[in-house]
């Protein structure tokens, strides 16, 4: 046979198999991750372990957004994971447009623009991000709902346009009915809203740097999906009468702000059961203005979906100094130990730990132990003496410092970071910040952030990427002069000035690998396995000037996710300069391809014909891009 011949026979039994493998299945990726569950799951085997390696890039569409001088704004990175549903994408961009591109093609059908940028740059220090968009079917019609700062928009999915009977003319205002009035330009939103039933139900992200009493707070908020009309409020600073309200002491509960929802949250469908991963208030770092235990902050809340009410709740951090708040969206799962079958909520932290509840009664699956931690020693601050230790699952990353985790790649290097590293205080999981300077790992980007984890339910696996880097808190007085948005209502005598635990110009003080690829077996609650995962080309870089070429992958930074398929395939990128598919048994690496560094976590779906796609955000500001690949 002509090799012409034999190459287009066996195209075209790739190409069938293809079609058939995705027969029968859910093609669509309708909610951000990727079920209400947030399983990041996907039945599709047409992409398998044998073909991976054919994977190659099929259309890509770049957003074109640039800084406005005018504004004085700037988009920052591409974190959305796109929705398809009956052959369209649809997502947001960093500066909140929504746009719908066909899902075969790439080629955009309509896009809208909320125009956040009009009031002016957010308050986070990251420029505008924005994570994705909900769907919701009103007697057929399909609406997608866009929570773009203080607005939220209603949109008809065939045209783009606002729903007029939506609020005012399509949209509403979500800076109104809070527990206080705020500055709307401190008011943001980065992941997508929650649709259950006909309710649209959303929380809100508040920039760190933000310190000053009552800034914008937590209300975690459901609105009528046809007429935005508010259903129901849970504050997760309880106020008088409430539960929970005497842990906010001083009458910090009157002026304390943030504890919000900003990561995706995730729903039980069919028992009405939505789940929070609640942040940290203010001050992310010294609470001498809040002191107590603080509920609900930096706890996994269960709320009836229908009313709002309060099922149960646990604490994960007790009057939180370290950003440690939960950054994943919880994955509901069913896993069987012991031989019991539970249906289960899994809570992922930056600290390194994953809780596991039965998601009906809050009960924890495996033991809790408050276990003491050290002191502070920071005028003013109380720190809480005790905090949660899951007995399983294991800490999947390292935790503390010591001498021993310096960076080690030449003895003169490890001995220089050791030197800089003792400037710092040093210690176990939970030394709280300090005047000296406390060197902290996990750091703010974790362990585990919002890219969250997939779930296989057949195997009980939990695959998810995590970071092991640390960062120098080192607390100092305000400036009781520096300008705050509200004057005179400063709410930090202390705030964070601290490093990014680095030395030599850019060497992190803790050795490699900074990002692994983990998967877990929550049937028995240990490590399947752990392997280091993707490159860190600004180290490399650095460690290439003084004339060393490390053969192991340094590890890709980087908060996003990834996905995983039936045919045993992850797919993950974050951090690095490429997108890589991984071998779900053992995380050996079966394909990459280079792209800008990948900033969203992925999702996977097929078309009505019948091709499967994986798709991917990647860049920042002006090159921010979607990639898709596909078989050829």
């Amino acid at each position: 046979m002509h090799r012409t011949s034999r190459w287009l026979a066996a195209a075209a039994i790739v190409t069938a198999t293809a079609v058939a493998s995705t027969q029968g299945v859910p093609r669509d990726w309708p909610v951000y991750g990727g079920d209400a569950g947030g399983s990041k799951f996907s039945t599709l085997t047409a992409i398998t372990r044998d073909n991976v390696a054919s994977l190659a890039k099929a259309w890509e569409w770049t957003t074109g957004e640039q800084p406005l001088k005018e504004h004085g704004t700037f988009p920052g990175a591409f974190q959305v994971t796109p929705l398809m549903i009956d052959d369209v994408l649809y997502l947001s961009t960093p500066y909140n447009r929504v746009v719908a591109l066909d899902a075969a093609t790439g080629k955009q059908l309509w896009a809208f623009d909320p125009k956040v940028y009009e009031d002016g740059q957010p308050a986070s220090g990251q420029g505008f991000i924005h994570r994705g968009v909900a769907a919701w079917r009103d007697r057929g019609a399909l609406r997608i709902f866009l929570n773009a700062r203080y607005k939220l928009f209603s949109l008809d999915a065939k045209t783009g346009q606002p729903v007029a009977s939506f609020g005012q003319g399509g949209s509403i205002d979500l800076s109104e009915g809070l527990v206080w009035a705020i500055n709307k330009k401190h008011y943001a939103q980065t992941s997508p809203p929650v649709v259950f039933r006909d309710l649209v139900i959303l929380g809100n992200g508040v920039g760190d740097r933000l310190m000053y009493r009552n800034d914008p707070p937590g209300d975690i908020r459901a609105f009528d999906a046809r007429t935005g009309k508010l259903v129901w409020t849970f504050r997760p600073i309880p106020q008088p009468g409430e539960f929970g309200h005497e842990t906010w002491k001083d009458g910090s509960w009157k002026f304390t702000g943030h504890t919000n929802v900003w990561a995706p949250m995730s729903l039980d469908a069919a028992r009405g059961l939505l789940y929070l991963p609640v942040s940290t208030p203010s001050n992310d770092y010294y609470g001498g203005r809040r002191k107590g235990q603080n509920l609900f902050a930096e706890s996994l809340v269960c709320l009836d979906a229908a009313t709002g009410q309060r099922k149960w709740h646990y604490q994960i951090v007790h009057h939180g100094l370290w950003d440690y708040d939960p950054a994943s969206p919880p994955n509901l799962v069913t896993i069987t130990v012991n031989g019991r079958r539970i249906d289960a909520v899994v809570q992922l932290t930056k600290q390194g730990f994953a809780f596991v509840f039965d998601r009906v009664t809050g009960r924890p699956v495996w033991p809790i132990e408050e276990r003491p931690v050290p002191a502070s020693d920071v005028p003013g601050e109380e720190a809480s003496p005790t905090q949660p230790f899951p007995t399983r699952p294991v800490p999947f990353i390292e935790q503390g410092v010591g001498a021993d985790d310096a960076f080690d790649l030449t003895p003169a290097l490890k001995a220089a970071a050791v030197a800089e590293m003792q400037k710092f205080r040093l210690g176990p999981v939970y030394t709280p910040p300090s005047m000296q300077g406390t060197f902290v790992r996990p750091g703010v980007w974790g362990g585990a952030n919002w890219g969250g984890a997939a779930f296989d339910a057949q195997s009980g696996t939990l695959y998810f990427k995590a970071t092991n880097l640390g960062q120098v808190v080192r607390i100092e007085q305000r400036d009781p002069n520096a300008p705050t948005p509200r004057p005179g209502e400063v709410d930090a005598d202390y705030v964070n000035r601290g490093l990014p635990g680095w030395f030599m110009d850019g060497l992190p003080l803790t050795k490699p690998p900074y990002a692994r690829v983990i998967a877990m077996d929550l049937n028995t609650g240990t490590i399947r396995w752990r392997v280091p995962f993707g490159d860190h080309p600004a180290v490399r870089e650095q460690l290439e000037k003084i004339g060393l070429t490390p053969k192991e992958p340094l590890g890709a930074l980087g908060p996003p996710g990834l996905v995983a398929t039936r045919s045993g395939l992850l797919f993950v990128g974050g951090g690095d300069r490429a997108f890589h598919a991984l071998d779900a048994r053992d995380g050996r690496e079966l394909w990459s391809a280079p792209t800008l560094e990948t900033t969203g976590t992925p999702m996977t779906y097929a078309t009505t014909a019948g091709r499967q796609f994986v798709v991917v955000a990647t860049g920042r500001g002006p090159d921010a891009t979607l990639v898709a690949f596909s078989l050829p």
